[in-house]
């Protein structure tokens, strides 16, 4: 293939990798629950590229991403227009990656994680696993391991290639990196020990007790740094799509800039955004030989 072909075959694909990623976006303000519950915990929220400030009432959007505090008896309950009820633990950091109709995608990286869901399809899903339910009671844990445990109903818990569904006797899931999934027939001590006294109980639904009201705004705090984000940024490319049109606007922060720059190899996606001029062509030569006769 010639050279510029690949040029412009590799602009092509940049375009595309920039493009697609803002279609999403559109339904990034799109509101797709509520949160109900906050109990001893600050509740970071990074909208767009703002980090906001949690307020029990507010609406949840698409695309938001959610950090509980560490105390202990922290509670964060949301509840979405699907009808599934959610709750957070302590030190948890959650992303409202897709919501639509029935169905969600919840993506948790670190913490704690319960849902209870009577229809539609919901999908846990951390680095290492990922739970899909259509009816039940889910809890995970993601640490330097993800646990799943499935408290009530049914769910299937998916690796890599492999998916292995709950029954009588695999209603526990653990899986470490680069290991395969392992099954027990009930949660681990430790597991039972470690979890949020909360998740002992079936979650209550309080959506109705905001029906009817004005929802309140949360605060905004500040324009989100890169440190603030990294841990997200290290989502796999299908997970962090979106990312380029949504924190673009911070590159005008030059500390959010070189960070970026930093880590350009992990980031490719930025790299057309950073350095356009990389991906210009050349127009094409004119061929003589398709010039008119006698010049």
């Amino acid at each position: 293939m010639p050279i510029q072909s690949v040029g412009v075959s590799l602009q092509r694909f940049f375009v595309f990798l920039i493009l697609v990623p803002l279609l999403p976006l559109s339904a990034a303000s799109q509101e797709v629950g509520t949160l109900t519950l906050l109990k001893d915990s600050p509740l970071r929220v990074i909208r767009g590229y703002s980090v906001l400030i949690g307020v029990e009432g507010m609406k949840l959007r698409q695309g938001d991403i959610l950090e509980t505090g560490s105390a202990g008896t922290s509670q964060t309950q949301l509840e979405f227009a699907g009808g599934a009820v959610v709750e957070l633990g302590p030190s948890t950091r959650v992303f409202l990656f897709g919501q639509g109709g029935s169905s969600a995608e919840l993506v948790l990286v670190s913490g704690w994680l319960k849902g209870e869901t009577t229809s539609g399809t919901y999908r846990y899903a951390t680095p290492l696993v990922t739970a899909t339910t259509k009816g039940g009671n889910v809890l995970v844990h993601a640490a330097e391991a993800t646990e799943v445990f499935v408290e009530r109903g049914t769910a299937t818990v998916a690796a890599g290639g492999s998916a292995t569904a709950s029954s009588a006797t695999k209603i526990f899931f653990t899986r470490r990196a680069g290991k395969p999934i392992a099954t027990a027939g009930r949660p681990s001590q430790d597991f039972i020990e470690a979890m949020p006294v909360s998740f002992r109980d079936v979650l209550p639904a309080r959506a109705d007790r905001f029906k009817g009201k004005k929802a309140p705004d949360p605060k905004r705090d500040h324009d989100v740094s890169y440190a603030e984000v990294e841990r997200w940024f290290a989502l796999s490319p299908g997970w962090r799509r979106g990312f380029v049109g949504r924190f673009k606007p911070r590159l005008e922060d030059s500390a959010f800039r070189q960070s970026i720059e930093d880590h350009l190899a992990a980031l490719p996606e930025w790299d057309p955004i950073l350095h356009p001029e990389k991906y210009k062509t050349e127009p094409a030569p004119t061929n003589k030989s398709d010039s008119p006769p006698g010049r």
